[in-house]
């Protein structure tokens, strides 16, 4: 990790991590060091180690398993399972939320930008 980089140390260690797994250093079913012996190593704050991991398992690169840790997830499917989408949806709705948007403000916005994309279905 460069320090003086000018990059978060948090978006170091995920891109390093997604080119670990992009290159085959790191492959499917790979365990990956624990948060604290990550930090440790790595002399950063566990905090750090865990947005990191919760963001690429968010994305689908990671899975956690409680009590035997945190895997490359198996990437015979290469294209990202529905879980993911719904992630994603939930995270934008919540965002949404957040922001004094309700759910039908974000389905008419998602409805015209399908139309915009030529991808409504029809």
């Amino acid at each position: 990790m460069k320090t003086d980089s000018g990059i978060p140390i948090y978006v170091q260690l995920k891109e390093q991590i997604r080119y670990a797994v992009a290159t085959g250093r790191l492959k499917p079913g790979d365990r990956l060091p624990t948060v604290r012996q990550l930090a440790v190593e790595l002399r950063i704050n566990p905090n750090t180690v865990s947005r990191v991991y919760s963001e690429l398992e968010k994305e689908g690169l990671l899975a956690t398993r409680q009590g035997k840790g945190t895997f490359v997830r198996s990437t015979a499917n290469d294209t990202p399972s529905l879980d993911v989408l719904a992630k994603l949806v939930d995270r934008l709705l919540v965002e949404a939320a957040g922001l004094g948007f309700t759910v039908r403000d974000v389905m008419m916005l998602l409805e015209r930008k399908l139309k915009e994309a030529g991808q409504d279905g029809r």
